[in-house]
């Protein structure tokens, strides 16, 4: 008599969840470490123990990878960056500081590639993102009036963008405790000024 091995639904779902995430934290791994050109298919499956079509089968592409690492990324940031209470500059600060340690330098990676083409639409939906944080975070200490208000989440949003934390940290070499109290300092300048 031929064994035969039964699956549950939810068991087999389970796998298929579990088998997605592995692949999508071998490929983040690849991509902080890699630029987007240098990273293959196959070193993406090899990294994550599984073949190369079972990349293909969860993502279809590449670029079907890459979304799904720019998904979990964002609900990574998000739910540090929302662990910090409304109106802690310096907590909202060291919690943008930590996301940029970790992808800053795969942010200009990216940004530098011309094989993404999606790139634009992700960096589209991440600045959106950044202005919504910053909009909960700060929203009591801004004006009230439109003009005034968007003008100052554009200047909080150029302080904490992670432009500046590439010049602190890479450009002028400033250590990550010195980065933060300078973005600190450009915050709170912000927010004083907003209340005049």
């Amino acid at each position: 008599m031929k064994a035969t091995r039964t699956y549950t639904m939810g068991s087999r779902a389970d796998a298929v969840v579990a088998t997605r995430d592995r692949i999508v934290a071998a490929a983040r791994a690849l991509f902080i470490e890699h630029s987007y050109e240098d990273v293959t298919l196959a070193a993406i499956a090899k990294a994550a123990g599984v073949s190369h079509q079972t990349v293909l089968n969860h993502f279809e592409s590449k670029e079907g990878v890459v979304l799904g690492v720019a998904d979990a990324l964002r609900a990574d940031t998000l739910s540090a960056r929302y662990d910090v209470q409304p109106g802690d500059v310096p907590g909202a600060v060291r919690a943008l500081v930590g996301d940029y340690e970790t992808m800053g330098d795969a942010n200009f990676r990216w940004a530098a590639s011309d094989r993404l083409p999606t790139l634009g639409e992700l960096l589209d939906e991440a600045r959106r993102t950044h202005q919504v944080w910053l909009v909960d975070m700060f929203g009591d200490r801004l004006p009230a009036t439109p003009a005034a208000r968007k003008r100052a989440v554009h200047a909080l949003h150029a302080a904490t963008d992670v432009y500046v934390w590439k010049l602190l940290r890479r450009d002028l070499h400033l250590s990550r405790t010195e980065t933060e109290k300078t973005m600190t300092d450009l915050v709170v300048g912000i927010l004083k000024g907003t209340t005049r």
